[in-house]
Formats: C-alpha cells, sequence, structure tokens
C-alpha cells in the first residue's frame, strides 16, 4: 500500500489516472471550477503545478472514482473484515483450535496494527521546520463565490483527550483567517469536539496538530464513522497493512505522521470564537456564518516540495460522496455485530449521509422493527440521521426505489411513522428552522403486503399543481406554487383534493417535479435536503390520549423556503473564465 501521498500520485500518472495542469491556475474559484467539471465526467485526479500567489503546487480528485479508491486501498480490508466477521462466531468463547485456524489472518494482522516511530532524520515531514509561516501563502482553495475564504478542505486534525491521553484525527474545515489563525469547525458529534469541550471546561487551550497528505489511507480514517473507542490512527494502520510511521520532534504535544506533506502544530485556545464561513458545503448549499473556535499556529513542518491536497465539495455527487461508498461496503459488515437485529444498513451519499438512512430489520414479535430503529438512531454519528425507513424485506437498499416500494406496500401511516421533535441536527442542515436543532422521522414497512401500489397519476388536476410526476410505485412528486406564494398548500391539496391522492401514500410537493423524479440522485438531493419531518409533514391526523396517530395519503413539502441557504452554483465570470482557457489546462496531454 502507499505510505505517502506522492507514491500514490506517481503511480496514477503512470497509468494515465492523472492529469498535470501546467497553466498557472487560480485557486480561488478557477481551480474548484476545473476540478468539478472533470469529477462530473468521471475524469482523473488532477495535478495543478503552477498556483497563482503560492509555491506549493495542489492535486484534488484523488477518490473521484471508485476504481481510484479500491486501488489507494486495496481489497485487503474488506477480505480481512468479512473472514473477521464470519469467523466471529466461532471466536466467541475463544478456543485455542480456533484461533490456530485463523493464524494466517491474525498473526499478520495484529502485527502490523500500530505505529513505528521513524528517527528525525528519516522523517520527510521535517525537512523544514518554520516558526515564521505565514498561512496566507498556502494554495487553499476558495470553491464558491460566497465562501467566506480560502479554506483546508482535507485537513487531518488530530487531538488528544486532555484527561484521558486518547487520540482522535478528524477533518473538520479551516477557514485561513490570517498568517497565523484559522478556524476549527467543530461540529457537534465530533470527536475533536468532545476534546476541546473537555479542555474549555478546565480553562485549557487544547493542543491541535494539523496534517496534510502522508498515507491515503488517513483521509478515509479521519472520515470513517468508526465507533468512539477505536482510534483513527489504529484503523489507518489496519487500512495500510502496516504499521503508521511516526515521528516525535522535540517541542511538540504530539508526535508526526513521518510522510505527512505538512504538519501544523499549534492549540486552539479556551472561551475564544471567531465568525466562520459561509462555505458552499457538501449537502449542495451554502452553510452560514457562525462563530466556531480558532486554532493558532506555532510552528509549521513540511517537506521540502511538499504538495498540497484538497478538495471540492458542494451538490452531490462529489469526491466525498465516493469515500462515503468506500465506508459503508467496508464497515457494513460489522453493523449486525454491534446492532443485533440490524441485518443491513445504508446512508445515502446524495443526502450529505445524515439526512437519509435505510435498514432492513429483524421483526420477530410485533413492533420490534421500531426498537431496532431507536437503536440505529443512538449510534454514533448515526444520531444525526434525519429520516430513517425500516423493513424486514432482504433488498438492496442503495436501490432506494426497492426501499420505498418494500416500506409502502406495508406501511400503515396510524402505526408505522413516528416523529421525534426537537433533536439535534447535522450542524449542516438548516431545514429545523434552528442551529443544531430539528426533529427526525422513523417510517416502517414490515410483515405482509397490505396495498397494491400505483404506478400512474390518472385522477384530476390539483389546486396549485401544474407538474406531476411519479418516482417511483407508491411515490408521486408533484410542483406548482411556490412556497412563498402558497405556504398553506399542502393542508390545501388535503382539503380539495384527499380522493385524488388517496392511492399514493407518498407525495413530495416540490420546485420542480420533472427534474426532481428523473434520477435517484435528484430525487434524494432534492427532496430530503428540503424538509424538516416535524414542520413540513403532513396528513390527516387525530390524537388519542397522547398517542398521534396519522391517516394518508402523507404530503411532505420539500420546495425551497426563504429562510434557507442558497443553493451552491458558480458564478457566470469564472464559468466563462474557465470555458476560455480551457484548451490550456490539458494542452500537454494533447
Amino acid at each position: 500500500m502507499y505510505t505517502n501521498l506522492r507514491q500514490f500520485i506517481e503511480d496514477l500518472r503512470k497509468d494515465g489516472e492523472l492529469a498535470v495542469v501546467k497553466t498557472p491556475v487560480d485557486p480561488k474559484l478557477e481551480l474548484p471550477e476545473i476540478h468539478r467539471r472533470v469529477i462530473a465526467e468521471g475524469g482523473p485526479a488532477l495535478l495543478f503545478e503552477h498556483i497563482i500567489g503560492s509555491p506549493y503546487p495542489v492535486v484534488t480528485n484523488l477518490f473521484g472514482t471508485s476504481g481510484r479508491l479500491e486501488r489507494a486501498l486495496g481489497k485487503r480490508p474488506e477480505q480481512t473484515i468479512q473472514t473477521l466477521v464470519e469467523a466471529l462466531p466461532e471466536l466467541l468463547p475463544p478456543r485455542l483450535s480456533t484461533l490456530w485456524s485463523l493464524k494466517d489472518t491474525l498473526i499478520p494482522l495484529v502485527s502490523r496494527l500500530g505505529q513505528t516511530i521513524v528517527p528525525s532524520g528519516r522523517a520527510p515531514v521535517l525537512e523544514i521546520v518554520d516558526d515564521a509561516f505565514d498561512l496566507t501563502k498556502l494554495p487553499a482553495t476558495t470553491s464558491w463565490p460566497e465562501d467566506g475564504g480560502p479554506f483546508f478542505t482535507l485537513p487531518l486534525v488530530y487531538t488528544e483527550h486532555p484527561i484521558e491521553k486518547s487520540g482522535n484525527l478528524g477533518m473538520y474545515r479551516m477557514q485561513i483567517f490570517d498568517d497565523r489563525t484559522t478556524g476549527m469547525h467543530w461540529q457537534i458529534h465530533k470527536g475533536g469536539g468532545f476534546h476541546y469541550h473537555e479542555a474549555e471546561k478546565r480553562g485549557e487551550a487544547l493542543p491541535a496538530t494539523v496534517f496534510l497528505g502522508g498515507p491515503p489511507v488517513l483521509i478515509v480514517s479521519a472520515i470513517a464513522p468508526l465507533p468512539e473507542a477505536v482510534p483513527e490512527l489504529l484503523f489507518a494502520s489496519f487500512l495500510l497493512g502496516q504499521k503508521l510511521p511516526m515521528t516525535r520532534p522535540e517541542g511538540v504535544p504530539h508526535a508526526l505522521i513521518a510522510e505527512a506533506e505538512f504538519a501544523f502544530v499549534g492549540s486552539v485556545p479556551p472561551q475564544e470564537r471567531r465568525p466562520e464561513g459561509p462555505f458552499g458545503d457538501h449537502y449542495g448549499y451554502y452553510s452560514l456564518v457562525h462563530d466556531f473556535p480558532v486554532f493558532h499556529l506555532k510552528r509549521v513542518y513540511h517537506r521540502r516540495d511538499a504538495i498540497f491536497p484538497a478538495t471540492v465539495v458542494g451538490k452531490p455527487i462529489q469526491e466525498d460522496y465516493w469515500i462515503g461508498e468506500y465506508l459503508q461496503r467496508l464497515l457494513s459488515p460489522f453493523y449486525p455485530l454491534i446492532m443485533p437485529g440490524v441485518k443491513s444498513l445504508w446512508t445515502y451519499g446524495e443526502t450529505g449521509f445524515h439526512a437519509l438512512a435505510g435498514a432492513v430489520v429483524r421483526e420477530s414479535y410485533s413492533r420490534e422493527a421500531l426498537a431496532h430503529g431507536l437503536r440505529i438512531l443512538g449510534e454514533g454519528q448515526l444520531t444525526l440521521t434525519k429520516f430513517l425507513m425500516l423493513t424486514d424485506q432482504m433488498i438492496d437498499l442503495s436501490d432506494v426505489k426497492a426501499l420505498l416500494t418494500a416500506i409502502l406496500e406495508r406501511f400503515d401511516p396510524r402505526y408505522d411513522l413516528v416523529i421525534l421533535p426537537d433533536t439535534s441536527m447535522d450542524t449542516l442542515d438548516y431545514t429545523g428552522r434552528r442551529f443544531n436543532h430539528g426533529s427526525k422521522a422513523i417510517m416502517l414497512g414490515t410483515g405482509p403486503v397490505r396495498r397494491t401500489l400505483p404506478g400512474e397519476y390518472t385522477s384530476g388536476a390539483l389546486s396549485g399543481i401544474d407538474r406531476i410526476a411519479v418516482f417511483s410505485p407508491g411515490v408521486l412528486v408533484i410542483s406548482g406554487l411556490s412556497y412563498e406564494a402558497a405556504e398553506d398548500l399542502p393542508h390545501t391539496l388535503l382539503k380539495r383534493h384527499r380522493a385524488d391522492l388517496e392511492p399514493w401514500p407518498l407525495i413530495f410537493l416540490v420546485d420542480q417535479a420533472e427534474e426532481t423524479a428523473r434520477t435517484q440522485a435528484s430525487f434524494l438531493w432534492t427532496v430530503f435536503m428540503r424538509f424538516d419531518p416535524a414542520h413540513d409533514l403532513f396528513g390527516e391526523k387525530s390524537v388519542h390520549h397522547n398517542k398521534l396517530s396519522w391517516e394518508g395519503p402523507l404530503i411532505i413539502d420539500a420546495r425551497m423556503k426563504p429562510f434557507y441557504p442558497k443553493e451552491v452554483e458558480p458564478d457566470e465570470a469564472t464559468v466563462r473564465r474557465v470555458n476560455e482557457k480551457w484548451h490550456t489546462y490539458f494542452a500537454s496531454l494533447a
């Protein structure tokens, strides 16, 4: 496997999977626009050799296809996990004969986990030491026209719990404020944020070391939704297939990744906040300006010819989508072990992974599926899930039409819809009307089929609606008057046209019906990014004692609301500039 970034880059270059751009490129808007066009075509990784305003080259789109991800990590991690999961029933309780039969898997696995210390003279990251480094000279990108400034987009942020000293490697965007400070976007439910919370309670600054580059597995490990007890650096050594090379020069709070391109050593003081953002995020909208902690730089270590890795996030599908898909495939065998009764689980990258999840669960007694759903919503980063769909039918969860069909054929809204109001939400999800707050919903469809789902709308015209499309059996997508023009349109439809809509158990009110229903990606991104269950789900309902009971059909208002952040779009000037220069970027490849 690749122990540093440049090994991976060189292999991609040899096999025609790397395009080298020699034309000087501006990291503000121009570079991200080139990246977006290439990734949309499933194109190669990009190495920009000449960056306006910076001496460092930039590499992007390293993981922009499933093939490059598999190339970076190989098949061994998936094969090893599958072998261990299949053997686990025989390993508990452990027996010498069983352990011996797995010796060829277990001995190499255990012996290669962890870290190895590299002497200072053999650690490339220590080639240059700079106590007066100017952060504004880095080629950090500004991806969208309303972004608050340049950001680190692939920072590997290492911190340790101030008391327990357990480590966390996470990826949190960092806006460059000036030559010595950046923002630290520690979201809720994130390991680095937990460490900072503990340090702040003690009135202490939290030491933080930020890496760029190193073994490609580090990027995947930093993003992985691991259990709290599993260190990301340990997971990285598992993916790497060998101990992770580290080095420990004097005067640093943490060991450094020996093969990193950059290591930024500093701290995050208590009680200090600065406005960070806006930022065009992986939800496809701008996350707005909010106060976040501040990273203060003390010292920088870097390679003599350091390369700056970056990515671009925005409306799915972008590079982070492929990383998330890989991690799901890699870690999914563990779900039934961690959560017995959960047979398979999938979160949807087209919704930013947190807005929608589907699961196949056991239903061996009445309402058992609901218990498993609540367990899912209490597990790690899955606690950020906004909408959870559960079935007991063995289906391919990556096919959302199959999931919707399996559920809606069995769904009874009187019992199978649960709304959980007033919950914490993903920091990037603004549908809940209050920062970090919103609601959740669980929809169940288990047991025998109870209805035949329609596949074509044949009833009459609908008030305020001029476009009608079908996404999948039982799922109607409609559009017409905007939210500003007719906020109460869902109520009007239920009052005037309930009989027309009765055959459709689930209806989505959107701004452009045909475009939304065109593909799975457009449907998921448009619908699940634009509603909050407690505010935007409509149906006839009644209260019996303390039980809320729904009657179909259900309408979800997924129109854009005026208080939502803007959808990210490139500015016209950048589009024209890239159009005019396009033939120059890849002239050396012709």
